[in-house]
């Protein structure tokens, strides 16, 4: 195929593949996503129909005469599609047909087979070929109220080369007492009057009985018989009926009481439970059904079903068995075996779970009615075993992938969630510590502002307290204390007090000693303020005696004449020295 970059159509086609703008929708089965042609622009596609049926018309005449291709047997759309598709290809027009053709006449996968190749199998021939194939039909028996009764379970009616599978029913025993018969129309009209008598009179016996609780007692006394067995509760056969698994309880205690010891793993539960647990687990139910009235019941159950052979293959766990068996003189039994169509006893049902049907449909594998040898009773349930292993084993092989990936998802949610927990931990510890440090450094700015405030108020506060300090008196005065004080700062001060002065002005002079010594003499003038109202003044340190060591508090009162005499030497201690050591020591130790 030549590809001449002068051909006017090439020219047209190659413009097309700069403006896409028509989405085409293409088959899933199309071979390539990344073909330029997927969409034309509407005004080159019709410039290029336009200028092509020109072109078509004047120069492909000798061709298709050479061909042997007649444009006249193609319809307006195939003609269209076969311009649309030379158009953009440049493709001869002997060849363009047949591709067309395999793509059933649409120019857009043409064109992209055409650039991107043929695909290994035809998508749309496939389509073709499934629509013309027939839709699978349900091949199990269907059974109405014209044909539930009269059609043999074994019959066919579908060709002898397909097997058919009898559906098993899940049989779940109503109990008598729920049993409820509909009285004919005309017995009903007949019996209305006394149906009314018996009522009104049971509701006023009731009523009496309620008024008078001793009359039931005494009557019950007086007309009670047979109270273990009343024959209310006795069904037809003179068996009382029980819920299913004191009915299996009761087979299994009458089986071993008629035939002796067994090795027989009888399922001891209802027929339902048996069958719910064999869908479950994809095992084999064996159904046993016997009635005592049939003379080779006994013979079956010594010769066959107790038989080593049968017990070692019904208990090999590699069969997957789950053996239930019945009375049909009980309830349960008697309707398993109307479901299940038995017509001969002994009966014998294999019932298997059946994919190829659906995905929860149970069927009847296998049946062996009457008597039947050891070998040949085996070898019927083998085969029927063999025949369904195969699509047992692929729902095992399905339901191991299911629960693998179902098993790798909750792994991977576990991590998820354990991951996520980790972040949210992460985050909540990255938020706790931002509060933190934004709470301490609220607390660290409020502590800075108290501490700034506290200063002002204790300037302020030394102030007013020096200006209230008496002068010190003259040295001619006799009554006068004379205190000698070492200050923190190594200073030796001497001051007369008057003796009879509280302690107090002792403490307040040491406090306001730099205030004192700084504009002392013009604090009076001043008039100072008191501070703010809330302020509480402490001495932070104490007055000490070294010689003996005495410590003069303050919160002891007193003169300093009775305190500490008519002279005393005194040494400054800070008291707030050791909380601030205190301090430093626990900040070197979170370092």
């Amino acid at each position: 195929m030549g590809r001449s970059s002068d051909h006017p159509k090439y020219i047209i086609a190659v413009k097309a593949r700069q403006h896409i703008v028509l989405n085409i929708r293409l088959p899933p089965a199309a071979p390539s996503t990344h073909s330029p042609f997927r969409a034309i622009p509407l005004q080159f596609e019709t410039q290029a129909l336009n200028y092509n049926s020109q072109y078509y018309q004047s120069n492909t005449s000798p061709n298709m005469a050479e061909s042997g291709v007649d444009i006249a047997a193609l319809t307006e759309d195939q003609q269209l599609a076969l311009q649309t598709f030379t158009a953009v290809t440049d493709q001869e027009i002997d060849k363009a047909i047949p591709l067309l053709q395999r793509c059933q006449w649409n120019a857009q996968i043409a064109i992209t087979r055409f650039f991107d190749g043929e695909p290994a199998e035809d998508p749309v021939a496939a389509a073709a070929a499934a629509a013309a194939q027939p839709a699978p039909q349900d091949i199990r028996r269907q059974e109405t109220l014209l044909n539930g009764f009269t059609t043999s379970p074994r019959s066919s009616t579908s060709s002898a080369r397909r097997v058919r599978i009898e559906p098993a029913p899940r049989v779940v025993p109503q109990p008598e007492s729920q049993v409820s018969t509909q009285v004919p129309l005309v017995l009903a009209v007949l019996f209305a009057p006394f149906s009314l008598v018996y009522s009104l009179v049971g509701k006023w016996f009731r009523f009496m009985g309620w008024l008078f609780p001793f009359l039931p007692r005494a009557w019950g006394r007086v007309t009670a018989s047979n109270i273990n067995t009343p024959a209310s509760r006795r069904s037809a056969s003179g068996r009382r009926p029980l819920n299913p698994r004191d009915t299996a309880a009761r087979f299994i205690r009458e089986f071993e009481e008629e035939y002796g010891s067994h090795s027989l793993p009888f399922f001891e539960s209802g027929y339902a439970q048996a069958f719910d647990l064999a869908k479950k687990n994809l095992q084999f139910l064996l159904v046993v059904l016997i009635s005592p009235e049939h003379d080779e019941t006994a013979s079956f159950i010594r010769d066959t079903l107790l038989a080593p052979d049968v017990v070692a293959f019904i208990r090999d766990p590699a069969n997957n068995i789950i053996l239930w068996a019945g009375n049909v003189q009980d309830a349960e039994a008697y309707q398993v075996a109307s479901a299940l169509t038995c017509t001969k006893f002994p009966f014998t049902g294999l019932i298997v779970h059946t994919p190829q049907v659906s995905s929860t449909a149970m069927g009847i594998a296998a049946r062996v009615a009457g008597p039947t040898p050891p070998a040949q009773y085996i070898s019927k349930l083998r085969t029927a075993m063999q025949q369904h292993a195969a699509p047992l084993e692929r729902v095992r092989s399905q339901r191991a992938e299911q629960q693998a990936t179902r098993n790798i998802r909750q792994q991977q949610d576990s991590a998820y969630e354990r991951s996520l927990a980790t972040d949210r931990e992460r985050a909540r510890k990255k938020k706790e510590e931002a509060e933190r440090k934004a709470r301490e450094e609220k607390e660290a700015l409020e502590r800075e502002a108290a501490a700034e405030r506290y200063a002002l108020n204790l300037a302020q506060w030394r102030k007013w307290r020096a200006a209230s300090i008496p002068r010190e008196p003259p040295a001619d005065v006799k009554d006068i204390v004379r205190i000698s004080l070492r200050m923190p700062n190594a200073e030796r001060v001497v001051r007369r007090f008057a003796a009879d002065a509280h302690i107090e002005e002792l403490y307040a002079f040491v406090e306001c000693y730099d205030v004192l010594q700084e504009d002392g003499s013009n604090l009076e003038e001043k008039g100072m303020q008191e501070p703010e109202s809330g302020f509480e003044h402490e001495y932070k340190f104490q007055l000490v005696s070294p010689i003996p060591r005495e410590v003069f508090e303050l919160a002891k009162g007193g003169t300093i004449k009775e305190r500490i005499g008519r002279s005393g030497n005194l040494i400054v201690e800070r008291t707030d020295l050791e909380g601030e050591e205190e301090d430093q020591d626990d900040e070197g130790e979170e370092e």
